[in-house]
């Protein structure tokens, strides 16, 4: 009976792991539809960044409670599942709590500190489900966060609630079965624990073997729902979990705001007025110029495939929390542009590419961008590039590049901008600003200085 347990247990392993591989290789893929860019430089500041913004959570404690909140789970989330290790050799090898004899009495002490976590997950999940449903916080219920949003929102939490008590339940039913020496229990020696204790008066008469089904269910229930929670966590916004380390390993380190020129227009502009261009950019004077022109590549961004693929990652990366739409001037003051919706839509319109990709279907060529399709022109122009988007956002995400990269398409490649773009374009080019006034009249307000009266003459 034991062998087909264990036979059982790595079967369910397996098709988890087959389940979870191919999702991962899914959203790799995904990832891989952006353009090449390098962001390999200066590793020691990429480690600096990412120790403390994804581990060490540094931009959720902008407010402190929540933080705190957030922390709680994260913690249990990553320390807890620590067990997992022990759960999975106890269900290949056959055997129950295999770490607790070499351990001793350190094996206690981890499970308590684990059951204080789970306590603590438990209690924060709650309050996060208030937050959500009753309290009804405002950025949790944007227009953009329709029905399914929501929907995985409560799921995660729901079933982080049902895994902690799975897994103190769990504890407080193997705690009774040693101390009442039941078959395999007896002499493990590994409980009662700090939390579970309190579990164990809800077994009051019942026969050992009632027990022995309960503790088995629980143990199941707790693993299973792991490896299924795992399956779908590469479905929801909770990936972050796992991309948040990458992601802000790769932030952009140049200084916010500072946009970056698009290296084929600055070398033709560079040509234009006899300046040196970049030799990496020019053909050499040996190499045969091809028959056919070679095809310029689009000006900014019409697609996924136009946007790099960090772009793409911080799309995957998105936690949906909403703090970046909520510092947005644009959207507090109306407008429909959302910072969280720009990276929702990206991301949406990945699965959609990558699903009929996998499926032999026109991916890219199915007709729709993500202009137009996904994001409207209308919340583009609210932008005002400010920056509080990236300066919100919990794991670096950058919304502003993507922005930009559409913003340059609709005015370099659709040429649809409003008109007083255009007059501020042409102001650009023949005064170097935005306004009419010429480079030579810039300092004539300055005259009237001299006429005015300074202090009291």
């Amino acid at each position: 009976m034991d062998y087909i347990s264990q036979v059982l247990f790595v079967m369910c392993l397996l098709v988890a792991g087959y389940f979870l591989t191919k999702r991962i290789n899914r959203i790799r893929k995904n990832i891989q539809l952006g353009k090449a860019e390098d962001r390999s430089d200066n590793p020691a500041e990429r480690f600096k960044i990412m120790a403390l913004i994804a581990l060490g959570q540094k931009k959720m404690f902008d407010k402190p409670i929540v933080g705190l909140m957030h922390l709680v789970i994260y913690l249990g989330f990553i320390i807890i599942n620590l067990e997992i290790l022990e759960i999975i050799l106890d269900g290949i090898l056959g055997t129950h709590r295999l770490f607790a004899p070499y351990l001793g009495g350190l094996y206690i002490y981890l499970i308590i500190i684990f059951e204080f976590l789970a306590v603590g997950v438990i209690v924060t999940c709650v309050i996060f489900l208030i937050r959500r449903n009753i309290l009804k916080i405002r950025r949790f219920w944007a227009y953009e966060i329709t029905k399914w949003p929501r929907t995985d929102a409560n799921i995660i939490l729901i079933t982080e609630i049902l895994l902690m008590l799975a897994f103190l339940s769990w504890n407080a039913s193997d705690s009774i079965l040693q101390q009442r020496e039941v078959g395999h229990y007896a002499g493990i020696n590994a409980g009662p624990f700090a939390f579970s204790q309190w579990l164990m008066p809800l077994f009051t008469g019942w026969s050992d073997s009632a027990i022995m089904v309960y503790e088995r269910f629980a143990w199941w229930f707790h693993i299973l729902g792991i490896l299924t929670f795992a399956i779908y966590v590469t479905y929801s916004k909770h990936l972050h979990i796992a991309l948040a380390f990458p992601n802000t390993y790769f932030s952009k380190l140049a200084p916010k705001g500072k946009l970056q020129n698009m290296p084929v227009v600055t070398n033709e502009v560079k040509q234009m007025l006899g300046i040196p261009a970049d030799p990496a950019l020019e053909t050499a004077p040996e190499t045969p110029q091809p028959e056919t022109p070679v095809e310029i590549g689009r000006f900014g961004a019409k697609d996924i495939n136009d946007l790099t693929w960090k772009h793409l990652m911080d799309a995957y990366s998105c936690t949906e929390c909403g703090r970046c739409t909520a510092a947005c001037p644009a959207n507090i003051t109306g407008k429909k542009l959302s910072p969280r919706k720009i990276m929702m839509d990206t991301r949406d319109r990945m699965e959609e590419v990558g699903r009929s990709l996998e499926k032999g279907g026109p991916g890219l060529e199915d007709g729709k961008s993500l202009i137009d399709s996904y994001v409207t022109r209308e919340e583009l122009l609210a932008c005002t590039t400010c920056n509080a988007c990236v300066s919100a956002c919990p794991v670096n995400i950058n919304p502003l590049d993507i922005i930009i990269e559409l913003r340059r398409y609709m005015a370099m490649e659709d040429a649809k901008v409003p008109g007083s773009w255009n007059a501020m374009f042409s102001n650009i080019e023949n005064n170097m600003a935005p306004w009419k006034f010429s480079p030579s009249d810039r300092f004539n307000w300055a005259d009237k200085l001299k006429e005015t009266p300074q202090n009291g003459q």
